[in-house]
Order: C-alpha cells, then structure tokens, then sequence
C-alpha cells in the first residue's frame, strides 16, 4: 500500500492542474471594475454573476487550481475530492424536470448565467447514520420513505416526527417561491415583498429561529432529539439549537426536492465549469497569486497587493478568505473595524478536520452500501476532536474516479490546530499515522477488514487545509459562541471599510455549498448595484 505525507505534497496537486493563461486576454486589467480574493465556490459564483452582467472582473487565487474546500487532487490513477462530497444545489439540472421550479437550485442557476452546465450523478440516499445503541437510518430521497423509516424507529413519536419535517418544508417552500439575492438591497426587498408576501411574511418568522426551538416544540423522546442535533451537525458542525432554521428548512427539505447530485468527473467540475464561464464572458482569474494586503486610500478598499508585490485596482474589492483572514491578516488588525470585532465575539472558529483519503479494493464494501455515511459510536463525543466521522464514497455514483476494481473512501473527522503544532517532521508523520490508523479502526465498524484492502491512503490534518486552502487554523467555518437568535447575527456582504465586500461561509447564510453559492449570488447583486450595473 502507497501511504502519502499531505505535509509534503500539496493535497491538490495535479498533474491534470489548469493550463490555461493566467488572464483572459479580453479583460483589460487596468479598468477593473472587481476583484475577488479565492476562488471557493462563493468567490466564483460572484465573479460569473458579475461577469455576466457585464462587469470586469480578476479573480485572484494563491493556488494552483479553482475552488477552495470544493477542489480536488489526483493520486495513483484515483481523482480524490478535497472536501465533502454531499452535493446541495443541483436541483432542476435536468430543464425539462418541471417539478424544479424554484430558486434554491443555486448551483444549476450559477451554472446557467455564464452558459455552462455540467452532468450529475443522483443519490437516492442522503446518508446512512451509524449511531449510538444501534441506531441505524437512511435519510431516503424519497420523503415519505424517509419519514416511515424513522417513524418506524420512533414510532410514539409519529406525529412530532411529520410535524418537525413539515415545518422545515414550510420554509423550504418559502425560499424556493422568491428569488435569493441581497437583503442589503431595499428595492429587490420591496419588489419581492410585492411578489411573494406571504413568503417574506415567513421568512420574517423563521429568522430569528433555530432547528431545535422546532425540534422540541414538536419532539419530546431525547434520543430521536440528539438524532436532529446528528442530522443538523452533519453540515452546520453544531446541535439544533446552535442551527438557524432558515438553514435546516433549506438542508432538510431541499435533499428531498432538489436531492442530492453528484457531478460526473468530481467535485472540482464545478468550480472549473465556473471559471470556464468566467473566462467566456471577459473575466479573468489568476493562479499562484497569493494576495497579502488589501489596499486602502483614505479609509476605501481600492486594490490588492500580492506576495510577489504586485498591484491590482478596482472600483470594489471582494474578500472570499474567511473574515479572520481578511480583518487580521489582508487589513492591519489595529484597523479592524469595530463591528468585526463584534462578531468575532458572538462567532469562534469551527474545527478543522482530520482527513483520510483511502483507495480500497471493490471487495472491501459490502453489497448495497450506500455513498455517505455519518459514525458515532457515543452520543457525548458528537462535537469532541475524532468523535462523528463522515464518510464518501463518490466512486459509487461515479466509477471513472478510481481504477477499475478499486473505490475512494474519503473519511474526515473534527480536528484542532492545536493537536498538531510544535511537532518536528517526524513526529508529525507519527502522529498522522496514528490517527488514520484509529480512523481505520472505526471504519471497520462498517467494513470489516477494510485495512486488508487498503491500496493507497493519504492523511490531511487542520495544518493541510490552513496550508493549502488559506484558512485561518484551518477552520471549516464560524460557529456561534452561544445561542444566537437563527441568522440575525451573520453578516451580510457589504463591510464597515466602503469598497469591501465578504463573500462566503463567514457571511450570510453560512456554512454548505449552497450556502456560500447564495451568499455569491447576494454579493454580486449588491456590487452590481452599487457599480449601477
């Protein structure tokens, strides 16, 4: 077996990296009217809606290929995405699906503006829990499969269970009747108030709320309710009543709607597919192109510095680094502005992640099993370092990742900065090699014998995705100190310093693909009408 060190590799190295020029020889790169800082999926989706409406724009990215957390690197013949693969956003991608009317299929929208689409992959199961005491579920595509399934486990809870579910599908439903751009802009606020009134009027009643004000007005038994805070801390990393409900009405209903897709050829399609758009319509993006200070002209955000000094201008500047990057790193900390220093009270970081990136033989997964899946073998350790582990195995839905005969599993857990600082080389490589080997353990909790058909294996740890992603301690994103009332506290885009924009996880509406997807359709919207495009 090939066992790799991520410390001395970079995880997206490829020998497939873009070759593309570093511009778009049709942007003229003195008149520019944005620049966007990381090319994560939310940076991308607001550089091709700018685009898109005509505007010039320079995505600058420090690595070597797009797309942040929603990129990929080869390995051994093996196409390994870097971060989830549970893909949100992709509803309606077939256009004759006339059941997909709506809004929140943002990825295929974002696609569609700049002329691209891509081939997906459907996954008739969301994720199959291993849980404590036994507790086993699939999260069915089919709704009322899903419901009957876990009814069946609860069955004195039936009724709170229909009840829980149905009120997410209430704000799903408001969502998907109105078009998501910025609530920042008060005459889109306006028009869609006149459009879509009773859906406003209900998104003004689920803002202020989490999952798990629902979840116990509804459920009393408290292992169906440590089960929502699972099923809310599989992609927000915190329990129900630390999750906005805008957001788990939107999770938990669009998996049954929209469902989840699984794009042909990985992950790290879309965000190519977007910088092909990009580049088709006159913008441009850079790689290699590390950003170190935003410039600023009496208090206005009017350019970028890069590490290799180099100057770039533009009418607005737009930050896709998490906002401690952009506030204690990009700008002078002493300069932070006072309502970032608000929030960096009410928000801390999220955990990184330990991640293990394993070729198996094809004999090593049982018949039947499904593509994701969540273990926990103790309820207490949900949120502690090593505790739920997540796992992919994208190779179900689409074999060309991996040679013939052989799957990806990808296997991530919570991990601390912390656990890995001040470590020589060698003890570093020691204690990955332990830690994936206790990974391997539990996994076989699922796949008896899986170390005996391991055939490649490579180990990212929170100092990898700081390295590679540029992210602060390599936070997968913010997480409330303490109970907030749902979104009230997140940010929109527009920043204190005029000029400046966030995009992104640390902004409204938070963490997930199609999170950030919406929070790029709300940035390019606010710039755009701030450029009077």
């Amino acid at each position: 077996m090939k066992i790799s060190s991520s410390s001395q590799t970079p995880i997206h190295q490829t020998a497939s990296s873009p070759q593309s020029p570093p511009f778009n020889s049709g942007t003229d790169l003195t008149n520019l009217d944005a620049i966007v800082i990381g090319s994560g999926i939310g940076g991308l989706v607001t550089a091709t809606q700018l685009a898109a409406k005509g505007a010039r724009v320079l995505v600058l990215e420090r690595y070597l290929i797009p797309g942040g957390s929603a990129g990929y690197f080869e390995r051994n013949g093996y196409r390994f995405d870097v971060g989830a693969s549970m893909m949100f956003g992709f509803g309606g991608n077939d256009r004759s699906a006339e059941r997909f009317r709506g809004t929140t299929n943002l990825l295929t929208r974002a696609l569609q503006a700049v002329d691209m689409e891509i081939e997906t992959i459907p996954d008739p199961v969301q994720i199959h829990y291993h849980l404590p005491n036994g507790l086993e579920l699939k999260v069915h595509r089919d709704y009322e499969k899903f419901l009957q399934e876990l009814s069946e486990l609860f069955p004195h809870e039936r009724d709170g269970i229909r009840r829980f579910y149905d009120e997410c599908w209430q704000v799903f439903n408001c969502l998907n009747a109105i078009e998501l751009l910025s609530l920042e802009e008060p005459r889109y606020l306006m028009r869609v108030f006149f459009q879509h009134p009773f859906a406003c009027l209900g998104l003004v009643k689920y803002l202020p709320q989490n999952a798990g004000d629902y979840a116990r007005r509804y459920i009393r038994d408290p292992n169906l309710l440590k089960l929502i805070d699972m099923e809310c801390y599989c992609w927000s990393v915190v329990p129900a009543d630390l999750t906005p409900m805008i957001n788990a009405g939107m999770v938990f209903s669009d998996r049954h709607y929209g469902g989840i897709n699984y794009p042909k050829g990985g992950v790290g399609q879309i965000a190519q597919a977007l910088v092909n758009g990009l580049e088709k319509h006159n913008g441009a993006i850079r790689y290699k192109a590390r950003v170190t200070r935003i410039v600023q002209e009496n208090g206005r955000a009017v350019g970028v510095q890069l590490a290799s000094g180099e100057i770039y201008r533009a009418r607005r500047i737009i930050s896709n680094a998490t906002r401690w990057d952009t506030f204690e790193k990009l700008i002078p900390p002493e300069q932070m502005p006072t309502s970032e220093r608000k929030w960096q009270r009410r928000y801390r970081k999220s955990p990184s992640f330990l991640s293990l990136h394993l070729g198996v033989k094809a004999e090593a997964l049982p018949i039947g099993t499904e593509c994701h899946h969540i273990l926990l073998e103790e309820w207490n350790r949900m949120e502690a370092e090593e505790g739920t582990v997540f796992i992919s195995i994208p190779t179900l839905l689409d074999p060309t990742l991996a040679p013939a005969g052989y799957h990806i599993v990808h296997a991530f857990t919570p991990s601390w900065i912390e656990t890995w600082q001040g470590l020589s080389a060698t003890d570093y490589q020691r204690r990955k090699e332990a830690a994936a080997e206790r990974v391997v353990t539990r996994l076989e909790k699922i796949f008896p014998n899986l170390s005996t058909h391991l055939d490649y294996q490579e180990v990212g740890t929170p100092r990898t995705h700081r390295r590679f992603l540029g992210r602060d301690d390599g936070t997968y994103g913010p997480i409330p100190v303490q109970k907030l009332p749902g979104l009230l506290g997140m940010p929109f885009n527009r920043t204190a310093i005029p000029g400046l924009y966030c995009v992104g996880d640390s902004t409204f509406p938070g963490q997930g693909l199609n999170a950030v997807a919406f929070s790029g359709f709300a940035c390019a919207h606010r710039v755009a009408v701030d450029l009077g495009l």
